[in-house]
């Protein structure tokens, strides 16, 4: 079973991903961590990239298929896998569906996590973390058990992602939605996308996608 699972910036993307390929024995492969991965290995493609990368520049399209075709040949790979971050447009979707197909492979499910823009403003601006053992924490949902000490390790300094705020988290939720429209319309043409409710909570995420994977 191989899978595209989309969602908006902490939208529980990762967390779903991660119950998917336990439950499902499929292997999550995010394109960001293939393009370092591939970079640090020195190969021929990974030079080429790591150029870019270090220019500031976008890793062409082909590049990218070409190193998810090699990455889904390995063993790993055999029951399925779940691809995040990755296709990011219509063209290299069309890539994506022409490279599976010459193997004989396609995307069984597209499946977005929605969510309620105001609502991911409040859960991304209050997100913090302890400065000394990385725990994480809420103003709203998660505060610790007493008021300014880790519950963890006993620290009293916190702090906040720089980009944690009102006007990057929107900034952010509106690429998200430009971009990925025409991606859920591409994969709905062919019958292959669906959607579940990210604003319920990680379980019932979690029996959503296990509705629909079966």
């Amino acid at each position: 079973m191989n899978l595209i699972l989309l969602g908006a910036p902490g939208a529980g993307k990762g967390t779903q991903a991660k119950r998917v390929e336990d439950a499902y024995g499929i292997v999550q492969l995010s394109t960001g961590d293939m393009l370092r991965a591939e970079a640090a290995s020195g190969s021929a493609i990974g030079r080429e990239a790591k150029t870019l990368m270090d220019a500031g520049q976008l890793v062409p399209d082909a590049m990218i298929i070409s190193m998810i075709g090699s990455r889904i040949d390995k063993p790993d790979c055999r029951n399925g896998f779940i691809l995040d971050g990755f296709p990011r447009t219509v063209p290299q979707a069309e890539a994506l569906d022409a490279m599976l197909k010459d193997k004989g492979l396609k995307i069984d499910h597209v499946i977005e996590i929605k969510v309620d823009d105001d609502a991911m403003v409040e859960r991304i601006c209050g997100r913090y973390s302890c400065a000394k053992c990385g725990a994480g924490y809420h103003d709203t949902f998660q505060k610790p058990k007493k008021e300014g000490v880790c519950d963890v390790c006993g620290g009293t300094e916190f702090k906040r992602r720089s980009d944690d705020n009102e006007a990057t988290v929107r900034s952010r939720l509106k690429a998200y939605h430009e971009k990925t429209g025409p991606i859920v319309a591409y994969y709905a043409g062919q019958g292959r996308s669906k959607a579940v409710d990210g604003m319920q909570s990680i379980d019932d995420v979690t029996r959503q996608l296990k509705g629909i994977l079966g």
